[in-house]
């Protein structure tokens, strides 16, 4: 293990769990959506809440799923895991030491043996440590056996992006790192119903998944989401808004700001049409393909730095397939190529106005 201080805990969870299954591999229909209307009623929840809600389905409906990181067992410092613990019991939820590295290792080896690790780095700022575990053991586990063995099982959860006073160690997205690796899958929601359904969706998957979770929504995103069990398709970009002149992308937490920028480009006469890849990687090329053969124009947006975000791909990927109806240069809303600024937080970030101009400038060129 990774961490020797965890020991005490990994000697509990093998008295206290089912039997491991060695070589899980799930068929397509073990992660098929759920019909949502089998998800029962509906009613209001923020993000955390509906995160939450999301880890409890995911707890009763698979008794080896366990929940763990740094503080979870008393809520999290994002509430995200509150009352869990007390409803599940202190062998399915439960704190680590502050070692992610250690976290990354002990959530690699349950989920090797067939089981379902939810694993939480409280800041995806802090997901570095873990890095070459997530990257060379959980991403090559399946490819390195011969699909004998694989962590299928494995979520990593992480809070990602600006909160308004986080700096550069809170504020952090980490999302084009791990977009580059074959074998993890990277997912970003941008809404309530979106990451309760995308969570068990990637709770479900058989392939390791870096779930990235805009902290500046927990609170401030508030819809109506359903009660029940009920999955969002991983892999498969949302048409937001359809329009015929620009097409807009984006993911995550800057979805708000992208939806505020169509709204003032459509009072202008510019019709956007706004799409949320939701799955970072693998992304759904062919959506944005086909909207780009329609509008002939391009804008990305990310709050991550512009060199080597993921913005840079879907750019590439879309000048390779679509070059010859391109009626523009590509646009790029980014964060600056520098370390994630305290006070001068409004300026780095991509907001409503960066974006409005390079929808105009794209529309208009």
């Amino acid at each position: 293990w990774a961490c020797p201080a965890m020991l005490p805990q990994v000697r509990r969870l093998s008295r206290a769990l089912p039997p491991p299954v060695v070589g899980r591999c799930f068929s397509q229909a073990a992660v098929a959506s759920v019909d949502e209307p089998a998800a029962g009623s509906r009613r209001k929840m923020n993000l955390f809440t509906a995160v939450n809600d999301a880890m409890r389905v995911a707890l009763r409906t698979d008794e080896t799923a366990v929940i763990f990181g740094e503080d979870v067992a008393f809520g999290g410092v994002f509430r995200c895991t509150m009352g869990l613990r007390e409803e599940f019991g202190e062998s399915r939820v439960f704190n680590t030491p502050l070692c992610e590295q250690g976290i990354a290792g002990f959530a690699i080896g349950y989920a090797s043996m067939g089981k379902t690790a939810i694993a939480e780095i409280q800041f995806a700022d802090y997901i570095y440590p873990a890095f070459d575990q997530i990257v060379n053991e959980a991403a090559k586990f399946r490819y390195r056996s011969g699909n004998e063995f694989n962590v299928g099982g494995l979520t990593f959860r992480a809070p990602c992006g600006a909160v308004g006073h986080g700096g550069h160690y809170h504020s952090q997205s980490p999302e084009a790192y791990f977009a580059h690796t074959p074998g993890v899958k990277v997912v970003m929601p941008r809404s309530p119903y979106e990451a309760k359904g995308l969570l068990l969706a990637s709770i479900r998957d058989p392939n390791p998944v870096v779930f990235l979770e805009p902290k500046a929504l927990y609170r401030t995103a508030v819809e109506e989401v359903p009660e029940g069990d009920y999955t969002v398709p991983l892999e498969q970009a949302d048409v937001m808004r359809h329009g015929s002149d620009v097409t807009v992308v984006g993911w995550g937490g800057q979805l708000r700001v992208l939806e505020q920028a169509c709204d003032m480009a459509q009072e202008r006469g510019i019709s956007c049409e706004l799409i949320d890849l939701r799955t970072i990687y693998p992304w759904d090329v062919e959506t944005v393909e086909k909207s780009v053969n329609k509008t002939g124009r391009l804008v990305i947006s990310h709050e991550a730095p512009k060199t080597g975000g993921f913005g840079a791909e879907v750019a590439a990927a879309v000048t390779e397939r679509c070059f010859l109806s391109l009626e523009a240069p590509i646009g790029r809303v980014c964060g600056y190529d520098i370390p994630f600024p305290l006070v001068f937080e409004k300026y780095y970030l991509p907001d409503v106005h960066k974006t409005f101009d390079a929808i105009c400038a794209t529309a208009e060129f």
